[in-house]
């Protein structure tokens, strides 16, 4: 059985990184047909055969299911019934919409944990914690130099060099943020693009090869409309509000070692506190 079936489910109670109570599926050979008029619960038949479908499928986290059209002729049973049960699917978190594109596969939600040690931690781990599949794709590597609101944030001078490194980070295939981590460079000599490719964690790079021990994080969390590019990368719309955080990253002596900042998608990201 696959995945969805294992862990479909209504958002009821509270099992580590998402809420769900768990519920079997049955195994089916073909779609229900019900007549409509047989019981008032014709849509809890209806949902069940849509969930069934979802699972003979093999549909994953970013998968668009058949339109209400398509679900109607398969169960035998009115739009509107077939509506019905999908805003019920809708409401419980199973399925999202994507305004006028369909009805999707939701992916899983991303918690990120917020205290001053736990903020930096890998994202490919939490991604893992929480259900997904983390992934990642490198935007730009180039070295810059430190202007004053940097030098003040990593504690350098003016003008030091600094790796700027920006990477998409995507859970199930789908993106929830944008980070742009600034480094200076003579804490990582000979550091290159290919060293930060694809879901690498970072803070484990730091650790394996430069002996850096990641100690605490200091950060703000805000609201913030985004740039047409930003939101393009992110799946999001012109001007809508990300959630941004702005960290500082010491080593364990208290140095300042990383500034990061990461733009969240505030359907796909929520933060917790510990």
């Amino acid at each position: 059985m696959s995945k969805i079936g294992q862990m479909q489910s209504q958002k009821v109670a509270n099992s580590g990184c998402a809420d769900y109570q768990l519920v079997e599926f049955r195994e089916v050979d073909q779609i229900v047909r019900t007549d409509e008029n047989s019981t008032p619960f014709v849509y809890e038949q209806t949902q069940q055969s849509i969930l069934d479908l979802i699972e003979r499928k093999n549909y994953v986290a970013g998968d668009r299911i058949p339109s209400e059209r398509e679900l109607a002729e398969r169960c035998g049973v009115h739009r509107a019934t077939v509506r019905r049960a999908l805003d019920n699917l809708l409401e419980l978190g199973i399925l999202e919409k994507k305004g006028t594109s369909g009805t999707y596969i939701p992916a899983p939600v991303v918690r990120r944990p917020i205290s001053r040690s736990e903020l930096s931690h890998s994202i490919s781990e939490i991604v893992h914690e929480c259900g997904g599949e983390p992934g990642g794709k490198l935007l730009f590597f180039e070295e810059n130099l430190a202007g004053l609101r940097l030098s003040e944030k990593l504690s350098v001078e003016v003008g030091e060099p600094l790796f700027a490194i920006k990477r998409l980070r995507t859970v199930t295939d789908l993106p929830f943020c944008l980070e742009t981590t600034w480094i200076p460079c003579r804490l990582v000599p000979d550091l290159a693009a290919d060293d930060v490719l694809g879901n690498t964690s970072f803070y484990s790079l730091l650790h394996d090869r430069y002996g850096i021990e990641i100690g605490t994080s200091q950060a703000t969390i805000h609201s913030a409309t985004i740039g047409s590019k930003d939101a393009g990368l992110l799946n999001m719309k012109t001007g809508e509000a990300a959630l941004v955080v702005n960290s500082v990253t010491s080593d364990t002596s208290g140095k300042p070692i990383e500034y990061l900042t990461s733009l969240n998608h505030p359907k796909r990201v929520m933060f917790t506190v510990k």
